[in-house]
């Protein structure tokens, strides 16, 4: 089996995934870009285990394990992804950079966070 074409192909599917993940804002969609990658290092792992004629397979053993990861991943993606749009009615990627919390924004020198000033005038 020659290495090239597999390697070729997992290149493809590796910058397809990298531009998924560049692009996209839709959650959902780098998510499944995320995927495309990994799918692209097993592809890898598996055509090198073979070129390599390992005898304890290791190759397909870590791509078990990469596989086991990526669902593990998805599932707990798709969870945040699906409470993110219940909650803000959009799943776009630059929106959710709403979510950080904001600290005061004068803090002190030594640290030590200022009072807000909303909460001094009402109380």
């Amino acid at each position: 089996m020659h290495l090239a074409y597999p390697a070729v192909l997992a290149v493809l599917l590796f910058c397809t995934g990298l531009y998924g993940v560049l692009a996209r804002r839709n959650a959902i969609l780098v998510l499944m870009s995320v995927e495309l990658m990994l799918n692209a290092v097993n592809l890898n792992l598996v055509a090198f285990d073979v070129w390599l004629r390992d005898s304890l397979h290791a190759g397909q053993a870590l791509t078990l394990f990469t596989i086991a990861i990526a669902a593990a991943e998805i599932g707990i993606g798709l969870a945040i992804v699906l409470l993110v749009y219940r909650n803000r009615g959009s799943s776009d990627i630059d929106r959710l950079r709403d979510l950080a919390e904001k600290t005061g924004e004068a803090d002190a020198a030594d640290g030590t966070p200022q009072p807000d000033t909303k909460a001094e005038a009402t109380a």
